[in-house]
């Protein structure tokens, strides 16, 4: 599959959390490099902590986190957060890092 030019997805799947920062845990999947990208965006200040974006997450989404993913798209640094909530729906939240502001929400039935 081809990758427009605009668009350079840089993915990280994420198992956990340090205190102060992003992963923790083996990643699910990595490609090269993006662990290091994820950890410099957050020591630059350019992205918020995992952990603050999660906390906010939780608390207007309400479900467990399933999977996470550190993306580059367009020059912003996004997280997709995957929630699976009490009624069973699958959600899919793609949030600013830089701001914790939810972007983009899509919901599955599961």
């Amino acid at each position: 599959m081809t990758v427009p030019a605009t668009r350079h997805p840089r993915r990280l799947a994420l198992l956990g959390l340090l205190a102060g920062g992003l992963v923790a845990g083996a990643p699910l999947h990595a490609e090269p490099n993006d662990h290091d990208l994820a950890r410099q965006a957050l020591q630059q200040g350019k992205v918020l902590p995992l952990r603050t974006v999660l906390d906010k997450v939780e608390r207007e989404h309400q479900g467990q986190v399933l999977k996470i993913e550190f993306e580059q798209e367009d020059g912003r640094f996004i997280y997709e957060i995957r929630l699976l909530q009490q009624d069973g729906r699958l959600v899919k939240l793609e949030v600013d890092a830089s701001s914790g502001q939810v972007l983009k929400i899509k919901r599955k039935r599961h």
